[in-house]
Parts: C-alpha cells; structure tokens; sequence
C-alpha cells in the first residue's frame, strides 16, 4: 500500500469509528441528538467517509456522506440560531 493510499484508509476507517461512537454515545443517553458534539461527529465522520469514499471511487457512499454531512451543518446552524434567539430574548 503507498503511503497515500493508507492515509485515505486510516482517515475511512477513523470516519467509521468515529460516527459509531457518536450513535453508541447518542443510544445511551450521553449525547443530545440536537447537541453540537453529536453532530460534529457526523459531519467530521462524513466527510472522512467523502475522502475515502470518492478515493476508492464508490460514489454512492460519497454522495450520501455529502448529504449526511450537509445535514449535519444545518442542524448546527439551526441550533446556533435557535440558541442565539433565545439568549438574545433573556
């Protein structure tokens, strides 16, 4: 394996790793579904998938993973904005 082609497969596998964790801690309570680190898991897991995915040229994958990560943003800007509403009305 060359050394790019095993950094793309550690950032893959480190994507996957990285989202499971993030359900397994959402299953058992100790994430928020709407909280910011839930869904910087997904989206920094996501676009580790995007790489690796476009990479080794399995296009379904990235696409979803775009979506899964433009998702992801939304969310957070969502939950930024509803945040910051409700801080500005107190």
């Amino acid at each position: 394996m060359t050394d790019p082609k095993l950094l793309i497969e550690i950032i893959g596998w480190a994507a996957a790793a990285l989202i499971l964790a993030s359900y397994i801690l959402l299953s058992l309570g100790r994430l928020e579904p709407r909280g910011y680190v839930y869904q910087w898991m997904n989206v920094i897991g996501a676009a580790g998938f995007v790489l690796n995915s476009g990479y080794n040229g399995a296009m379904p994958s990235a696409g979803l993973n775009v979506v899964w990560a433009a998702m992801g943003l939304y969310t957070l800007w969502a939950v930024w904005r509803a945040r910051a509403k409700t801080q500005a009305a107190d």
